[in-house]
Formats: structure tokens, sequence, C-alpha cells
């Protein structure tokens, strides 16, 4: 009978279910007030909501089959009781079953339709934000997504990981702008960056291509916020031999580094501007070089994290954070990001969040590049 019937994230186990059956409940209720109350009370005259409220929740069949019983226990009740209307309380019934059974079927279309639009942007996800590998050249690595609406699939923000021959390397950022378009720019970044990360031998060179690329598309589908289209982002270089990290850093938040146990905020020496406004602001991009010894952690993130507000109004605060939590492994930091975060804005996120945790391993194994 609920064969069709799909579970809302919302409710579990047996809440879900009490909410699924209250049409029959409250069908039984009006029923048992109708035959033990005196005629005068009426409560027969509520017995159209029933089917009306299971249009909301059961498919076709189940509405029409509880309407029919309505209008039976109704027959029945003119049997105990004249003088009680029964003609009009039973048009009633038919007409709200009638109407509560197109609107049960109108309901379930959509659903099924809103169904396979989720499909095709999982899909969609999956090739822009595919998963990443948990160990790259014993390089530890770990992603968190979070969407801003609960039944949003895809965003702005992007990240991807490469296994190059200079090493493995990151890009995380944030295509500012909202809709499809900010999804297209960010697909054309990512894209640009899985070509040209095995092939350019330095940072610059890649920043080089991905400013092209976002350029380019923006040129060809030009929105009304065509100005304000340009995108923040971090690309990280850790060699194969170890040592030291090259950041690069176009517009980004900087990215949080635990080094030997001490908290670092990564500021960039020199700022380079964000992909898309090197036209405007010059294409001079700056290169930094950090550190990196064996158990250090380094945290990427998006401006979602750090700009996520509690109901005072407050910033998340990320580095008070990192000194509280300290070093973790990659996925239980991003577990207890995500927990953190969602128990800070009181389940409500006004941006996206992307994040990527990465751990240089203590001890590099037998066959990886010295």
């Amino acid at each position: 009978m609920f064969g069709r019937l799909r579970r809302p994230r919302r409710f579990y186990g047996g809440r879900w279910t009490a909410v699924l059956l209250s049409p029959a409940i409250l069908t039984i209720l009006i029923s048992s007030l109708a035959f033990s109350t005196p005629r005068e009370k009426a409560f027969s005259r509520l017995l159209p909501a029933a089917p009306a409220l299971a249009a909301a929740l059961w498919p076709v069949l189940a509405t029409v089959l509880l309407g029919t019983f309505c209008l039976l226990v109704m027959i029945s009740l003119s049997f105990l009781y004249t003088d009680l209307g029964t003609p009009y309380t039973a048009a009633a019934i038919i007409l709200v079953t009638l109407a509560a059974a197109y609107a049960s079927h109108v309901r379930i279309q959509r659903e099924e339709a809103l169904f396979h639009v989720r499909l095709v942007a999982d899909a969609a996800q999956k090739v822009l934000l595919r998963p990443l590998p948990s160990r790259i050249d014993d390089v530890e690595i770990e992603s968190l997504y979070l969407a801003a609406q609960e039944q949003a699939r895809i965003g702005g923000d992007f990240y991807e990981v490469a296994d190059t021959p200079y090493g493995v390397r990151l890009l995380i950022g944030d295509v500012r702008g909202k809709g499809l378009s900010a999804v297209g720019a960010a697909s054309a970044v990512i894209n640009c960056f899985r070509e040209n990360a095995y092939d350019q031998p330095d940072l610059r060179g890649i920043t080089r291509r991905l400013e092209t690329s976002i350029t380019r598309y923006s040129a060809a589908f030009p929105t009304q916020e065509l100005p304000e289209r340009f995108a923040t982002a971090i690309l990280v270089e850790i060699p194969h031999d170890g040592g030291a990290i090259r950041i690069l850093n176009c517009g980004h938040p900087p990215p949080m580094l635990v080094h030997r146990g001490e908290i670092r905020v990564l500021e960039p020496s020199t700022p380079s501007p964000p992909l898309n406004l090197a036209a405007l602001i010059g294409d001079h991009y700056y290169v930094d070089t950090v550190p990196f010894d064996p158990g250090d952690h380094l945290l990427l993130y998006t401006d979602g994290v750090t700009e996520t507000r509690d109901r005072a109004g407050e910033f998340f605060p990320l580095p008070e954070w990192m000194r509280h939590n300290g070093p973790a492994a990659p996925r239980e930091l991003l577990d207890r990001l995500h927990q953190d975060l969602l128990r800070y804005s009181g389940g409500r996120l006004d941006d996206d969040i992307a994040a990527l945790a990465v751990r240089c391993p203590n001890s590099r194994g037998p066959g990886t590049a010295a």
C-alpha cells in the first residue's frame, strides 16, 4: 500500500511511521467520536479531513480507499442517527476524495521528477567533485563538502588532487556567484587543473591556465553578474622528496598548518590576484615555500567555514578550534569540523563549505620517491 512512498530525510523510525499513519489515525478518532457522542456534536462532519490529509502522504489508491471507508462510516451513522445531514457530508467526502486522489497523483509525479533530477545532480557532483583517494604517495588526504541548502547537490565550491611527476598537487577554490553559472565556472577550473597539473612544471603555469579557462568560460556564457564572476583558489604542491610545500594563494582564505605541534595561519607573503581578475590587477603570481615535516597537518578550506555564524552573529573561530582539537587524522579532523560547524550554526549554514585535510606521513613507505 505504501510501496511508492519514500522516507523524507527529516523523519526516522517511529516518528515517520506515526506521520505516515496519521490519516488512518485521524479517521479512527473521528469515527469513534461520531459513534460515541450525541448527534448534536456532529463529529462526522470532520470525516472529509482524513482523505484530504492522506493526499499529502499516501498514493492514489490508498487515498481513494480511505475516502471510501469514510463514506461507509457516514452511511453507517445514518442508520443510527436521523437528520444527520448525511447527503451533504457524503457529497463532501466524495468531492474531497476525488480532489485528494488527483492531488496525490500530482504529488507523486513531482516526487518522481525530483528524484530523477537528484540522480542527475548526484552524477554531476561525482564528476565535478569526484571522490578523492585517501592516500597519495603516502600523503593522507580527506575531503569535506557541505551544501548550504539541504536539497542542494552541487555549488560553486570545488577541490581536486592530482598525483603528478612534480609531486602531489592540490586545488581548492570558490567561485563567486550563484546558480548554474557558478557551477559551470567551477567545472571549467577543475577540468583545466586536471589537464595541466600533470604537464606544467610550476604552479604559476597552472594558475595562468586556470585564469585563461575561467576567462574563456565567462566570455562564452555571459550573465548579468559577469563583473562579479571570479574565483578564489589555492594551489599546493607537495614534492615527492618532502620537507616543504609550495603554496600559491589567489585571494583565498589562508590555510592552517600544524607544524611541530604549533598552529600557523599561512598568509601569503605577497598577494596573488583571484582568477578572472588578472586583466584588472595584473597576472603576477607568487609562490611561498613552507616547511612540511613528517606528522604535520594542513587544512585547506573555503570561506564558508570561517564565515559560519552563531546566533549572536559571531564568526566561527577556526584558529582557536584548530588549537583546541590539536593534531588528528584527516578524516577525524573533518568529521569534527563538520559536527562543530553544524552545532555552532544551529544546523543552518549560510554558504557552501569545502575543505581538504592533509597529513604528511611520519615515515615514507617503500617504493616512494626519496
